[in-house]
This record gives C-alpha cells, structure tokens and sequence, in this order.
C-alpha cells in the first residue's frame, strides 16, 4: 500500500551502518579516485587552461629547491619581472601545509594530489557538520557527496585553483566548529576553530577566505541567537559570551597567517600594481552571468571549457550543481524539524548567489561600497561555493525528508514531467532562440562577436544532447523517490541509490575538468635553445634577463615558454611573463614604453634592454625576422645561438644573442635624486646614459646627492656580478670605487635589501625609478647585497606564537570538557 507523507515520521534507526564515519569516509574516498585515478599511474594534474601550467609548477618548484637543499623559504624571486619578494608578492601555497607534500615526492605529484585529497575532505567535514546537526547517515553522506562532487568545487581542478579549493574545505570545518563552541559549549572547539581559520589563511586566497568569514559570522550569530529544536535557545548572557569566543578564534586564526600576510599587506600592499584598488569594471569583472544559473541543471547550455560562448570569454570550471542535487534539494522544502536551519540555508544560497551575479545586479553595489576590501578584489562569481554549499545542506534535508517519507509521488512526478518538458523545449528550438538571444546581447570585445556566434552554434547538439542526459537522471531520481513512496524500495536501498545516482551524475560532468598530462619532467622539459642560452650565460660569467617573445605564428597557443613560466623552471630569468601581482614601478617602466602591449615587434626597446640587462631572446622568429627588427630599431644584428629547434610544446623556436651585451651592474659616477616621475620619464629616453649618472629617489635621506653642472664621462670601472642566488649578489669591482660613486644594479628595489662594501654596511636606495643603487664608499671593491624581508620575519613570530595559543587552547579545552564529563557523570 503506498504511503502518504508524514510530518512526524523519521528515518529508520538502524540506517546508519556500523563505523558510520568510516565508511563515509571510503565513500567519499572512492569518488574523488573516479575522477582523481590517473594520478596513481603518474599522471598530473596540469593543462594548458590552469594557473598551475602556466605559473605554479614554477613557483612550488622554486620553493621546494630551496627547502630540500636547507635554505629554508626563499624570500626574493629573481626570475620574472625584474624580481619581486617571493613571499609579500604571493606565490601560492607557500606556507600552507601542503607545501610538505613537496618535501617528500615530486612537485608536479605533490600539487597534484593536494585536489583529491581536500575534495575528499570537503565531503567528510560536510558530512560531520551535518551529523553534528542531528541529521542521518544518508542525509549527511549525500550532502557530503554533492559538495564535493559539485561543479564549484570539483571544477576547481580544471583552472588549476588550489587555494580556492583549500578555502572551501575549511568552510564545512569551521562551521562544525562553531556549532561545537557556540551551541554545545565545548571548550575545545576554539583552538579548533582559530587552527582552522589559520589554514584557510595560509591558504592563500584573501577573496574566498573573506566568503568564508561572512559566511562563519552569519552561522555563529544564527547558532547563537536562534531557538534550535531539541537545544533550545542560548541564554544572551551565554551567546554572546561564546560569540566573543569565535571573534577570538578568527583573530587568532588570522594573526596564524601572518607570516603570510603581514609582508603582503602590511609591507608590499603599497608597491603592488593593485595599491589603489579596482574601479567599478574591474571589481565586478568575472561576475556570475545570470543566465548561466541554467548551467546548474543543463551543464551544456553556454558551452563546456572550448566551446564556452558566454559573457566572461574564458570558463574553464564547471557552474553544475546536479540534477539528482536539485531534485534532493527541492525536497527540503516542507514540514521538517529543521525549518530554522533551511531558512537560514536559503538566505544563505540567495545572498550568496547575489553576490555572485557581480555587477549583473544593484545588490553588488552594496557589496563595493561598503564590504571591506572588496575594491581590491575581482571575480565576484567565486561566492558561488557558498552557495554551492549551501545546496548541498538542502539536499541533506531533502533526502532526510524522502526517507522519512514525507515526500509524496506528486514531487516526483512533477520533477519528471518537467525534465521531459525542458528537455523537448531544448531540442524544439528552445536553446538555438535562447542562446541566439543572450549571445547577441553581449558586448564582446571588439571583433570576437562572430567567432562566438560559431560556438553557439557549434554547441547546438551537445546542449539538446545535454537536456535528455539531465532528463534520463531525473527520469531515474523520480522513479527511484516514488518507488520509496509506494513501499517498492526500502529505505536503505532507496537511500544507496540515490547517491550512487548523484555520484555517477556528476562525475558524468566534472570528469571533463580534471585533465591530466605527462609528468613535469616531459611537459616542461628543455631544448637546444635554452640550453645554448644557458651555456651562453655560463660561459661569460655574468648574468642576463632573457626576453620570451613569440613573434610568430608558429608557436603553439598556450606554450608555457610564451604565456607562462617555464623558463624559471630552468633557472632562466625572464623579462615577464606572468604574475599578476609584481612590483608596480617595474609594470610602470613596462606600461612607460609601451612595451606590455602586444604589438609585435614593435614592444622591443633597446632602452629596456639595457634598463633589466636583457641580454637573450628566445623566440619563435627566424633571422629574416630578427634582420628586419634589428634594422627598424638600429641595433647591430642578433647572433643566433641555436634554433630552429622544438620546444617542450611544439613550437618551433630559436635562441638569439644581443649585441653589444648589457650589463647586469654597472658604476655611475654622479648621483642626483629627482621625483619618481621624472625619473621614470628618463630612464627609457635614448638619450639617457644610465654609466654617467644615477637618479636616487628623493626619499633616500642617507644618501647625499650632487648637484649636476655637467655629466661626467663614464668610468673605466667594471662590476662583475656573480650569478645571482635567491636575493643574494656578490660583486666585485675591477678598481677601488671613488667616494660619490653609485653602484647600479639592474634588479627591482624594495625595502630589504642591505648592502656591505668589503664588509661594511652601504647605503641602499631606489635608483633610476625601480632599480637597486648603492652608495660606495671610497676604495670599496667588494659589495655583497642580500635581501632579508623584516616583514616576514615579523610575521613568523606572530605566526609561531598564535600557533602555540590556538594548541594550548585546543589542549586546555579538551582536558576541560573531559573534566566536565566526569564531573556530569559522576553527578549523574
């Protein structure tokens, strides 16, 4: 006989097996290696759309090089855009725990198994959050499941965002720590809760760590102050007691990340290209497209990773939230024990997804004028994994309630007929006039219109073929929920196929994003023109920046050579390529010139050359090219050390020697300050003789500049500089140095670096606009500059100690609830 909903039944005691977290814990396990089993047999996570591909291999590369030979964090990098500290610039997970991983097995495997490893975990603190809340196993683990599985997170793999991923972990964590604190009153929880709000911290990602504290102070103030069934409401005196507690735990937890974000914020903010924030378009650049929400049930609509047509340009993770999601999530809504809880979830998802939208809504608006920091940040569409999570707690609910049989065959039946409508609608025309619509509304740039208009059309059969694919799941979801209703599955067997459903629906998805390559040593391997470059560089003895420019079409579209960091993993130093947070008065000498823009040949400036001791090209031009170039610019012509040969990835290059070659230190023997406008407006002027005169900053007061009445001629006196270490330069001058003479070091100033001449401490001051000047006293002949980032330092103090209170905490609290527990026992 099939059974009505009722409001007052519950699960089934015994459906939560024995060692219940164990086995949540293998189940999720086993389907993160649905989509993770490559990396068993070596393969890595890497490709061409992910940040990891163009710059992070390089970055943890760099790091983990100098931990495994005991230099410890390096504090400069010395390879892109004229150096930039390694730490205040951000490069990463540098001090997040998973940079151990590298100590112990090959970088591009250690970053590749940080992603299986938190997606697993991302499912196992969902569902211990949950449990916390009183719900059952199979609520909790599909709740788990369709977290991590989600296109939000397990999309992450595709753009190769790591430190996205590692937020969102922390977020399930945090709130099930704050329940412990804030509802039950357990003293262990906040050394708990500032650990964890540590690590999200070191993550490092400030925009999904700040989603993450909105988030966790929206939750505490609910716990706080809402009247839970079955706990009863705090007194105020208590709540607001404990919800000190947890500001406690969040200042703690940040103060844990300072070794990180001191250098960051407190000493590097103001010499970012970011120092004076986002204006409106910038900030809600990469907002959430409205009309990309249907991507959540129809993950074809605007086009899966090369056949994206939508308003961002570029999507290379995965907006899909589930068919057998929604349908669980729809389910919540109704009679249920937990009506404060999916209230609070649903104000959750819709301020989250507002906030997401960007600049598509007035709401955003809010958000930019008057959430801190917001103006320094972009991308706005990153809220989505809270909204995301927030789903996924509806979808507990919704199956708490299909297997408490509080759902009828009405709900199923509904969901049924319209997947079937959707799905004939989309074949019917439907997406060709929709997509047709949105697409000729969108203001792409100038000339991409037409390109885009062929991917709608392209993508025409996998979006009608998509439809049936979401139809086929919730024809089976529906079947599955009224076979429950009608007493033809039990519980427990209708409770396992509803996850198996869910996992087999997204990982039918989110498969497409996780796309592996050959290891490292294949993918970035070197070739006969690096090699000739190095040996070049070798052999005289002195270093030199390499400029990587394709100038020609035969190079291969995303060769990391050309459009990412590569070459520092050769120890090659580059003149670019990317970063996106380097020093701003080197990008200011870049933007002073023209020479960031791609133009051709044309952004090639022997005055830059000279400027960053940019001594190599490497290329995908010929000599005829390089002929042509050398006569426009009037230059002597390049000599050609190696090519045409292949690169790693396929392109066809060549390696070039300038001539004459620049120097990477040389003597002035006059120095004069002026503003920092003039001086950038002088260093790139042809007629400027950098050998005859360095320009000090006038903020430099410990040193005395001259006068100019006339230029003095060049010296005879030559530097040799060493091959530069990770912020280290020994130099050695061929005669004794004259007082009043400048050392000039074609390397970025910033506040740290310390000179000694023949071991004596030398003045240090930003010279001629963005390089590193020193002061010589007479008759130096060795200098040795290094860089020691005071702010770093500073930071690990703090970062230490905070460490050492959240533990005493976490311990103190944990022998206190034990105490209290024998006490309540005894008493009993």
């Amino acid at each position: 006989m099939a059974r009505s909903p009722d409001v007052t039944a519950s699960p089934p005691a015994d459906l939560a097996p024995r060692f219940a977290t164990a086995w949540a814990a293998l189940v999720y396990a086993l389907s993160t290696m649905l989509l993770a089993y490559p990396a068993l047999f070596g393969q890595i996570l890497l490709n061409p759309r992910s940040d990891q591909y163009k710059a992070g291999y390089a970055f943890r590369e760099f790091a983990a090089q100098s931990l495994r030979t005991g230099h410890g964090f390096p504090q400069w990098n010395s390879y892109l855009f004229g150096g930039m500290p390694y730490i205040a610039a951000m490069h990463g997970d540098i001090f997040y725990p998973t940079f151990l991983l590298r100590m112990v097995m090959r970088t591009d495997l250690a970053m590749t198994w940080e992603f299986p490893i938190h997606l697993m975990l991302c499912g196992l603190f969902t569902y211990l959050f949950l449990r916390a809340w009183g719900f059952g196993f199979y609520g909790a683990l599909i709740g788990g499941l369709a977290y991590l599985l989600g296109g939000s997170i397990a999309g992450y793999a595709g753009p190769g965002h790591d430190g996205k991923l590692f937020v969102s972990t922390m977020l399930p964590l945090t709130l099930f720590m704050l329940t412990r604190g804030i509802r039950d009153g357990r003293a262990w929880a906040w050394g708990g809760f500032a650990l964890v709000v540590g690590l999200a911290v070191l993550s490092p990602h400030p925009q999904l760590f700040q989603y993450m504290l909105i988030a966790d102070a929206a939750f505490a103030l609910f716990v706080a102050l809402a009247d839970h069934p079955g706990y009863g409401a705090l007194p105020r005196g208590v709540a607001i007691r404990r919800l000190g507690y947890a500001l406690g735990g969040v200042i703690i937890g940040c103060l844990i990340g300072a070794v990180q974000f001191w250098p960051a914020l407190i000493e590097y903010k103001s010499w970012s290209p970011r120092a004076a924030g986002h204006d409106w378009a910038t900030a809600t650049s990469f907002s959430f497209p409205i009309e990309e929400t249907l991507n959540s049930y129809l993950p074809q609509f605007s086009g899966i990773l090369d056949n994206y047509w939508g308003r961002n340009t570029i999507h290379f993770h995965s907006d899909y939230v589930g068919v057998i999601v929604l349908l669980l999530a729809g389910a919540a809504f109704g009679a249920s024990a937990y009506k404060s809880f999916r209230r609070f979830w649903v104000g959750t998802a819709i301020v989250s997804l507002l906030w997401a939208f960007g600049g598509f809504t007035p709401f955003y608006q809010l958000v930019y004028n008057f959430v801190p920091y917001t103006k320094y940040l972009r991308a706005p569409s990153t809220m989505i994994y809270v909204t995301a999570f927030s789903v996924s707690i509806l979808a507990a609910l919704g199956t708490e309630r299909v297997l408490a049989g509080r759902v009828g065959k009405r709900y199923a039946l509904g969901w049924g007929i319209a997947g079937l409508v959707i799905a004939v609608l989309i074949s019917a025309g439907g997406y060709t006039a929709l997509a047709n619509a949105i697409q000729s509304s969108i203001e792409y740039p100038a000339g991409f219109g037409p390109f885009f208009a062929q991917r709608v059309t392209a993508n025409t059969g996998a979006a009608i073929l998509g439809a049936w694919r979401s139809f086929a799941f919730v024809a089976v979801g529906a079947g599955v929920i009224w076979a429950l209703v009608t007493d033809r599955l039990p519980a427990r067997t209708a409770a396992i196929s509803l996850a198996l459903l869910l996992v087999v629906d997204l990982w039918s998805i989110e498969r497409l994003y996780w796309i592996f390559s050959p290891p490292a040593a294949k993918l970035f391997a070197t070739d006969p023109a690096i090699e000739a470059i190095k040996a070049d560089i070798a052999k005289s003895g002195q270093p030199a920046r390499v400029w990587t420019e394709a100038l020609s079409a035969r190079i291969v579209q995303g060769d990391p050579a050309f459009d990412g960091d590569a070459m520092m993993s050769h120890d090659v130093r580059i003149v670019g390529n990317y970063h996106g947070n380097q020093l701003g008065m080197y990008q200011d000498v870049l933007d002073a010139g023209n020479l960031s823009q791609n133009q051709g040949y044309k952004i090639l400036s022997p005055q830059f050359w000279r400027h960053e001791d940019v001594g190599y090209l490497y290329t995908g031009a010929d000599d005829s090219t390089l002929i042509q170039i050398s006569s426009q610019l009037k230059v002597p012509p390049f000599t050609r050390l190696a090519g045409p040969v292949l690169d790693a990835a396929g392109s066809t290059v060549y390696a070039y020697k300038l001539t004459p070659s620049n120097e990477a230190a040389w003597i002035a023997p006059l120095m004069v300050k002026a503003p920092e406008q003039q001086a950038l407006a002088t260093v790139l002027d042809p007629r400027f003789d950098p050998s005859r005169i360095a320009i000090i900053d006038t903020s430099a007061t410990d040193i005395q500049a001259a006068t100019a009445q006339a230029l003095p001629a060049a010296v005879s006196t030559k530097a040799a500089v060493s091959i530069p270490l990770a912020g280290a330069y020994d130099i050695t001058l061929d005669q004794p140095a004259i007082a009043g003479q400048a050392l000039v070091v074609s390397e970025n100033y910033f506040p740290g670096w310390q000179a000694t001449a023949d071991g004596k401490p030398a003045a240090v001051a930003r010279t001629d606009y963005n390089l590193i000047g020193i002061a010589l006293p007479a008759g130096a002949r060795t200098i040795q500059l290094r860089f020691q980032d005071a702010a770093y330092v500073k930071g690990k103090r703090l970062t230490l100690a905070a460490i050492l209170l959240a533990v005493v905490l976490l311990a103190v609290g944990i022998v206190a609830d034990r105490r209290q527990s024998v006490a309540l026992t005894t008493t009993a």
